[in-house]
């Protein structure tokens, strides 16, 4: 197990879960976490033994989003949070969409704006059915700065990403699953068995296939179908297994 102060990594065969660890304080995100989640997520990208990548929280939050007293007294211009945490938090996030590894995010609870951005990072969420989701950048007079308004709008439909956003009220991990953010809800009992279940499925397909996919998907959504087609149409990957998977239908 490698600890840091606010984020315990355990590596198990392939998958490695990533814990975001302030209990007492739900988990909130502060400057040096961010920092820290980063080289956690930047070391794992380069470990070639990780293919599946558990993003979670420890204790009843996955996380309850930034940890505002973290911000002292500074002035928040433009209702930004400003580079302390943008930067080192786009880096995180930036790491979670682009590593050659499917990256899974198990909401147990409390999921807030800025941890809310975390998870629409990764590639698939799993969340307990009693999980509490949120933007509640409105609430605060906040706005986003680490992907929410181009993320969620994508996965959740414009309609319902405005509401969401507008209103900022808290919804469910049943709301998730039921409108496609999540791709599965289970009572959080069984959450940790769903996500076993579900990494157990990613682990037989092929590494690089699966990372071929993640990056054309990533393609998908950075453009236009012509332009998505012809990436997809000149791209090459390293996939080692095709022949030994293939064999049997020869």
């Amino acid at each position: 197990m490698t600890e840091t102060a606010t984020v315990l990594t355990t590596v198990a065969g392939p998958v490695a879960t990533v814990t975001l660890s302030r209990p007492e304080a739900l988990n909130a995100l502060t400057p040096s976490m961010l920092v820290e989640l980063g080289d956690e997520l930047h070391r794992l990208a380069h470990d070639d033994a990780v293919r599946v990548v558990v993003l979670t929280g420890e204790g009843r939050a996955f996380c309850s989003g930034v940890d505002l007293k973290a911000l002292g007294g500074r002035s928040l211009e433009g209702g930004s949070v400003g580079d302390v945490l943008d930067l080192p938090a786009r880096r995180a996030i930036e790491l979670l969409t682009t590593m050659a590894k499917i990256v899974v995010a198990k909401v147990n609870g409390f999921c807030f704006t800025g941890a809310l951005e975390l998870a629409l990072g990764c590639d698939l969420i799993v969340a307990a059915d009693e999980a509490k989701f949120g933007d509640t950048h409105a609430k605060f007079g906040l706005r986003p700065t680490w992907g929410m308004s181009q993320r969620l709008i994508r996965l959740v439909g414009v309609a319902r990403a405005r509401e969401l956003s507008y209103t900022a009220r808290t919804f469910s991990g049943v709301e998730a699953a039921e409108w496609g953010l999540a791709v599965r809800s289970v009572p959080r009992d069984q959450l940790d068995a769903a996500v076993d279940e579900l990494v157990t499925t990613l682990l037989a397909n092929s590494a690089g296939s699966l990372a071929a996919y993640k990056d054309l998907y990533r393609a998908a959504l950075d453009s236009d179908l012509v332009a998505g087609l012809a990436y997809e149409a000149g791209s090459e990957y390293e996939i080692t297994d095709t022949d030994e998977r293939v064999a049997d239908f020869r």
